[in-house]
């Protein structure tokens, strides 16, 4: 079973496995009611609750789609938590350049909509996609407090920001963000020397990571480092009779910040795999032999 990681200054705890909708309109099996039902069973037996989600995913339509689900099982909303993202308007027939909207009315309208389609009251973490150039972080705080005295979001958050970035948000926001959701893989270590997970540790939250399998590339190696890698992922794997997706997860335990990997996969197997990651814990020196193959280097 997945267990649940707490956010003591939020007092809400979610799986420390969350699964993603970014890929939900690229499932083989189609995206259907009775399809996106079976995952989300899937995941709740194993003890994966929380559900990763954003205003744009497949076209504007996967909140949709999961509302869908929400809407004919209602008894689901109680056993699940949501988050979503916004601030991301792609070209089109109304905008032809895309860009960041981070203004009151664009999150008021955005978390409106995303109500609506996923068929809820309220969300609980609500992140802003990218960091915008032209945010206003005063303005930001004055709609967060809104929407949070109205009940609509209970928590918020930011996606992709640098600390600096998250460090001028949070000095305007009367409620600690809950996260920051970033990129962060083995071919994209940046937030452990950035300064990125430096500050979730000294705030006390924990980052979320997407893309955790690099989008697949541990799967489907292509370069020389990518392949030793995974021929690294392997032969640890082999020692401990576990599959090279549990030890990558596992991996990512190991970090003291705490980081909540989002499961990307429509593959039912992938995901029960990925939810016995806690069985395999690493030893230091395997997880800096990961880190090093991965980097090509060694540590200094």
């Amino acid at each position: 079973m997945v267990p649940q990681i707490h956010f003591p200054k939020h007092n809400l705890s979610i799986s420390r496995l969350v699964y993603g909708i970014w890929r939900l309109h690229e499932d083989k099996h189609g995206f259907g009611e009775d399809r996106i039902y079976e995952k989300i069973n899937l995941c709740l037996e194993l003890g994966i609750d929380t559900f990763d989600h954003a205003d744009i995913y497949g076209d504007f339509e996967n909140e949709e789609h999961f509302g869908k689900v929400l809407k004919k099982y209602p008894n689901l909303k109680n056993k699940i938590k949501i988050i979503t993202k916004c601030g991301i308007q792609v070209p089109g027939a109304k905008y032809p350049t895309k860009h960041y909207n981070t203004s009151k009315e664009h999150l008021r309208y955005s978390v409106e909509r995303s109500l609506r389609k996923l068929q809820v009251d309220s969300l609980d973490v609500l992140l802003i996609h990218r960091p915008d150039p032209l945010m206003d972080p005063t303005e930001m705080a004055e709609v967060f407090d809104s929407l949070a005295l109205e009940g609509k979001v209970k928590h918020f958050g930011v996606s992709n920001f640098t600390p600096s970035q998250f460090r001028m948000v949070q000095s305007k926001c009367k409620r600690p963000l809950f996260t920051n959701q970033v990129e962060f893989h083995l071919y994209h270590t940046e937030p452990m020397f950035d300064g990125t997970f430096d500050q979730m540790i000294e705030s006390g939250i924990h980052p979320m990571v997407w893309s955790p399998t690099a989008g697949g590339k541990v799967f489907s190696p292509k370069t020389e480092t990518e392949i030793k890698t995974s021929q690294k992922l392997l032969e640890i794997a082999k020692r401990y009779g576990a599959s090279v997706d549990q030890i990558l997860y596992s991996w990512f335990l190991n970090h003291p910040a705490g980081l909540v990997p989002i499961l990307g996969t429509n593959d039912l197997e992938r995901i029960e795999s990925a939810a016995n990651c806690f069985s395999y814990p690493l030893k230091r020196v395997e997880w800096f032999s990961i880190l090093e193959v991965a980097r090509g280097k060694e540590v200094a």
